[in-house]
């Protein structure tokens, strides 16, 4: 199937996606070797503040009528390739991680005996991976980016982690990370070799692979290693050992832009394996949506029993997990369009209950629920976006997640009938549970400390309030029209959806059995 390609010199003046790389990555440079935080920070928020820019003029090339790849840069030197591209499934993904850029640094301000030059360095150079893996168009570079990311992850957890036990999370992460880096890897080496031929040399260029991949051999192998490598990264039931962990003791800042690299996962999924091995992923989906459902159930169950917040908020995001994989295997329009805003309004929204926990942190001393309370009144903004983010996670009318629960939902429904919908809605209903009693108890009932530290601390209010209303706005306001995001996402949607032989077959069996029911319907219509 050929694939529609527009390249960045047709609509740019110059390569965008090279350049939202290249940006954080001076800045990290800049900031590394700078004298003093200040002047580090200044450059943070330079190369920060201009990646939002561009990330916005992205989105202005970006031509949500044209199914393909737009703003394509392709380049080979010495037998190695480089290429990057936008479609519908990643155009989306490169502006949130500039914003939750922007926002982390905001915080740290805020939280200033968290920052340093190496933090600033340290998240400058995960944003430049991020944007690097979700604009990669082949194979092994993805998985390079992927490799990097080991990097600042690591370094942001020992460097500026509250925990007492950061070493073991970090040895964990890499345990955990390099099982699935190996499988990924075999899985795209087999995609590579597996169009050796006199015709088909090896590469492994996404255009290239997915254009040819009926020629490709061992899919059911390739399959598994992709899955298991990516169902790690995401995390999926039961390969999610390493999230609580981490997000118990490493830094709320880091993980705050990590939430963006959890999708990477979810996306890696729709760009190398739905549209590549189709086929096989029909025949493995009902393993998955099972996974998927227990992934629901388990994480929403665990966070029930949580008393500290973040490793409530990870269980949470394992939950949510399974719901983004079960809309992703419905193989049709609706749930792939619900799975991809449903991503994006689950990770700005987690971002704010973790910003919003931070910053509780940083006055009580503490993450555990217990030992909070009665904060509303003292912290009226803090609970705003705690509040508002929780809606958007429970999927209520007015935020994003509301229209992309529904799609997902649609999608379900119409692939997987109404048991497994019934089952997501059941675990959205524990989601909107824990999240609301953590709400309740957090800031509404009185405390049980008698004494509660840090109390009569100033607080740089103000720049609290720019990361509530942003975060805020951008939930609110994209979700009472969802729309212009969608128009971003449903072209390619619908091209994923048609690659699926059983699903197409299916549709074509309805339309054949509805077509003698409209021929008699016709002359009824003329003559009304």
């Amino acid at each position: 199937m050929d694939i529609n390609v527009t390249f960045w010199s047709e609509s740019a003046a110059f390569p965008v996606l090279s350049a939202l790389t290249f940006v954080p990555l001076a800045a990290m440079a800049a900031a590394a070797l700078s004298r003093s935080t200040t002047i580090a920070l200044r450059f943070g928020f330079a190369g920060t503040a201009l990646n939002l820019l561009l990330s916005i003029y992205l989105l202005t090339l970006y031509d949500a009528g044209r199914a393909g790849v737009q703003l394509a840069e392709q380049a080979h030197l010495f037998g190695l390739s480089y290429s990057v591209g936008i479609d519908g499934m990643n155009v989306l993904f490169i502006p949130m991680t500039t914003v939750l850029t922007l926002l982390t640094l905001i915080y740290c301000i805020i939280n200033r005996h968290i920052i340093d030059r190496q933090f600033i360095a340290y998240l400058l150079g995960y944003e430049t991976v991020l944007i690097g893996a979700f604009s990669a168009l082949n194979a092994m570079q993805f998985w390079l980016w992927s490799l990097m990311e080991l990097l600042p992850v690591s370094l942001l957890t020992m460097h500026a982690g509250t925990g007492h036990k950061r070493s073991w999370v970090v040895a964990s992460l890499l345990q955990y990370w390099g099982c699935g880096l190996l499988m990924t890897l075999a899985g795209f080496l087999l995609l590579g070799f597996g169009l050796i031929d006199s015709e088909h040399p090896l590469t492994f260029d996404w255009l290239t692979i997915k254009q040819n991949n009926a020629y490709l051999h061992d899919e059911i192998l390739i399959f598994i290693l992709l899955f298991y490598g990516f169902a790690i990264r995401m995390p999926l039931f039961p390969f999610h050992g390493w999230l609580p962990a981490l997000a118990e003791q490493g830094t709320v800042a880091s993980v705050a832009i990590f939430l963006v690299g959890l999708k990477l996962g979810i996306y890696a999924v729709i760009r190398f394996i739905l549209p590549i091995i189709p086929g096989v992923a029909e025949e493995w989906s009902d393993f998955v949506v099972t996974l998927g459902l227990i992934s629901i159930f388990y994480g929403a169950l665990l966070a029930l029993m949580q008393i500290n917040i973040r490793r409530l908020l990870a269980f949470a995001v394992i939950s949510h997990t399974g719901m983004l994989v079960i809309g992703m295997f419905c193989f049709n329009e609706q749930g792939l369009e619900g799975t991809i805003l449903l991503s994006l309004a689950y990770g700005l929204a987690t971002a704010g209950m973790l910003f919003s926990v931070g910053l509780i942190y940083e006055r009580t001393r503490t993450a555990f629920i217990p030992r909070l309370g009665g904060l509303f009144d003292t912290n009226a903004t803090i609970a705003l976006l705690f509040l508002i983010a929780a809606l958007s996670t429970m999927v209520m009318p007015g935020t994003p997640g509301f229209d992309a629960a529904h799609l997902l939902i649609e999608g379900t429904i119409q692939e997987r009938g109404w048991l497994v919908a019934v089952a997501i809605l059941s675990g959205n209903v524990l989601a909107a549970a824990f999240l609301l009693w953590t709400f309740q108890r957090m800031f509404m009932t009185s405390t049980k400390r008698s004494v509660q530290p840090y109390r009569s601390i100033h607080h740089p209010v103000m720049k609290e309030r720019v990361i509530t209303i942003t975060i805020c706005a951008l939930l609110i306001g994209t979700g009472f029209d969802t729309t212009p995001i969608l128009n971003f996402i449903d072209d390619e949607a619908v091209v994923i959806s048609q690659a699926y032989p059983m699903h197409n077959e299916q549709h074509r069996t309805v339309e054949a059995a509805a077509e003698p029911i409209e021929k008699a319907a016709m002359p009824i219509l003329k003559s009304k």
